[in-house]
């Protein structure tokens, strides 16, 4: 187990003038057997973050430690890290057993180390009946177990997961998910988890990073960020739907965004009115979509109601009132939130 330390990350590519820098200055510090989410859109950098602490891209300015040891120059297999990736890529030709086993031959690990550390690994990924199949016999879920499992067996200090669950349908992931999470607890080791899905940002991570654009918008736990988004990036993309974010809200500050999650609106007597335009069922949950009526504006407004509520009739009109301690505000210009976070925005 080790720590990972990111001292002002820059990434360029290119030289001179010419040169198109991505990653904008990262700094974080995670912790001996820390669980990271490194979460963002397609294209914000955190696979090109990922890649970089694994020694699969240069670094252009700044500094990684991995424990002890600065790893700038180290070559991947001198850094003591174990990768899992999309696609899996296991060798076709190759069972289970010599997949999980390949990497540790290649290092000439004694033959029943061998044997012991991968009993051991398909143990706990329950694949143990599956040693001797060849990955074209496995699902999809499987064979992700058995890359996870080759990433085991390496006992590295840090492990790093490129979006590994995207090829999983939706009933995999969710078990997988899980899968991940009880692995963690029993190895503990330092893992950096790259996903632009944050359902599994929010339900894997200890803490998570908001990457947008090549900068770190947010670093806390996932209480924090969604509770306290440091920007209106964070707060809209944080969250499903993502939080209203108000232009118009009645009784705002001046050069100010109001940001209102749909959960923390309450259909009432009185209070913001708003012209029902859409009604989602969604199971346990409606989502009622209304606009400002009386000429107040064009937003579009989201209020998250349990089933048991009656179903506003399109083109009413229904007052909601917001929960006056789940308010928030952002400056209009910056998209900083106003007042103090726990999590400050890197580009601060």
């Amino acid at each position: 187990m080790a720590s990972i330390t990111l001292k002002n990350i820059i990434k360029r590519y290119g030289h001179g003038k010419a040169a198109t820098q991505v990653i904008h200055g990262i700094n974080a510090d995670i912790r001996h057997g820390e669980f990271v989410v490194i979460v963002g859109p397609s294209g914000c950098g955190k696979s090109t973050l990922l890649r970089m602490v694994a020694g699969l891209e240069e670094i252009s300015e700044g500094e990684i430690s991995i424990g002890e040891r600065v790893v700038n120059n180290l070559e991947p297999s001198e850094r003591d890290i174990a990768m899992v990736f999309q696609n899996y890529a296991l060798y076709p030709h190759m069972s289970v057993f010599e997949n999980m086993a390949y990497g540790l031959k290649i290092a000439k690990v004694p033959a029943d180390d061998i044997k012991a550390r991968v009993d051991k690994a398909a143990k706990i990924l329950e694949i143990g009946p599956f040693l001797q199949r060849k990955p074209r016999e496995l699902s999809g879920g499987q064979r992700q177990r058995v890359a996870m499992g080759r990433a085991i067996v390496r006992q590295p200090q840090v492990f790093l997961f490129d979006e590994p669950l995207s090829n999983l349908d939706a009933k995999l992931r969710a078990q997988t998910r899980l899968e991940i999470q009880k692995l963690h607890r029993e190895l503990g080791i330092t893992s950096l988890f790259v996903t632009h899905d944050q359902v599994e940002a929010m339900t894997l991570a200890q803490r998570m990073m908001v990457m947008n654009a090549g900068v770190m918008e947010q670093f806390g736990t996932p209480e924090e960020v969604y509770n306290l988004p440091a920007t209106t990036f964070v707060a809209s993309f944080m969250g499903s739907p993502p939080m209203n974010l108000l232009k118009n809200a009645p009784d705002a500050p001046p050069n100010t965004i109001t940001g209102i999650r749909p959960e923390h609106l309450d259909i009432s007597p009185s209070g913001w009115a708003l012209t029902v335009e859409a009604v989602e069922m969604l199971g346990a949950e409606r989502l009622t979509y209304g606009r400002w009526a009386h000429g107040v504006g064009d937003e579009l407004v989201i209020i998250r109601t349990e089933e048991a509520h009656t179903a506003p009739a399109l083109g009413s009109t229904i007052c909601v009132t917001p929960r006056a301690n789940k308010i928030h505000h952002f400056d209009a210009v910056s998209g900083l939130r106003l007042g103090t976070s726990p999590a400050t925005p890197a580009r601060l």
